[in-house]
C-alpha cells in the first residue's frame, strides 16, 4: 500500500482534490457566506477560540501533513465548483491502522448527497489503497445532517464521548461513529462504500 499526494478522487459530477493556490478567492468566499451556518461544528483552539488559519497557512500546513502521510485533506468540488472540505486525519499506521474524517459542505450543496458520496469516495480510499482498517468519524449529537450522513455510511454507533472536542468555544459532547474493513463488501477492486451507497440511494438529487 503507497501513500500518494497530490490526489484527486472522483465520482460523477464530484472530484476531491488538494486545496490550490488559485482556489483562494472562492476558498474565503465560502467560508464568509458560511460563518453562520459552520459555526456550530467547527472545532475552535481552547487558548484561543477565535483564531481562524488565513488561506496561505491552512493550505501549507494540509500540504505538510499530507507529504508526510498522517493527513488527507481534500477540497469538495462539484461541477467544478469548490463546495467544501473532508479530511481523514490524523492517519495512523502499525498496529492501530486508522483514520478519521472530517468534513463541512456549503449550506446550498447540503441535503444532496454530496458528503455522503464524497466521504464514501475517502473511505474506499483509504481502505482498498492504503490498508486501513478502521475509520471513524465523531458527531454532535445536535447536528442532525451529519447524523444523517453516519446512517447512510452504516457507520457503526460506539457511543459519546464527554467533552471529547473543543467546538465553537467550548468543549462538546460527540457520539463516536466507525467503520472497519471486514464489513464493507467489496468486489475485485477492494472497493464497496461507494458501491453501495450508490445502490442504496441512487435517487439522491445530483447538484445542478
Amino acid at each position: 500500500m503507497v501513500h500518494v499526494w497530490p490526489l484527486t478522487l472522483r465520482d460523477g459530477e464530484i472530484a476531491l482534490r488538494p486545496l490550490r493556490r488559485r482556489d483562494r478567492t472562492a476558498f474565503d468566499r465560502l467560508r464568509r457566506r458560511n460563518a453562520g451556518w459552520l459555526r456550530p461544528w467547527d472545532a475552535t483552539d481552547p487558548e484561543d477560540p477565535g483564531r481562524v488559519l488565513d488561506f496561505a497557512s491552512l493550505r501549507r500546513w494540509n500540504h505538510q501533513q499530507a507529504r508526510l502521510g498522517t493527513s488527507l485533506p481534500l477540497a469538495i468540488r462539484v461541477h467544478g465548483v469548490l463546495a467544501g472540505q473532508i479530511t481523514a486525519g490524523p492517519i495512523q499506521y502499525g498496529a492501530v491502522r486508522s483514520a478519521v474524517l472530517g468534513y463541512w459542505i456549503d449550506r446550498d450543496t447540503a441535503g444532496r448527497g454530496v458528503v455522503p458520496r464524497a466521504a464514501a469516495l475517502l473511505i474506499d480510499h483509504l481502505f482498498a489503497e492504503l490498508g486501513l482498517h478502521r475509520v471513524e468519524a465523531t458527531v454532535r449529537p445536535e447536528n442532525g445532517a451529519s447524523l444523517r450522513v453516519a446512517e447512510k455510511l452504516h457507520l457503526r454507533s460506539e457511543g459519546m464521548r464527554r467533552s471529547a472536542i473543543h467546538v465553537d468555544g467550548a468543549w462538546r459532547d460527540h457520539l463516536v461513529f466507525a467503520l472497519t474493513a471486514e464489513e464493507v463488501p467489496t468486489g475485485e477492486d477492494g472497493r464497496g462504500v461507494l458501491r453501495r451507497l450508490h445502490h442504496e440511494f441512487p435517487h439522491d438529487t445530483p447538484v445542478m
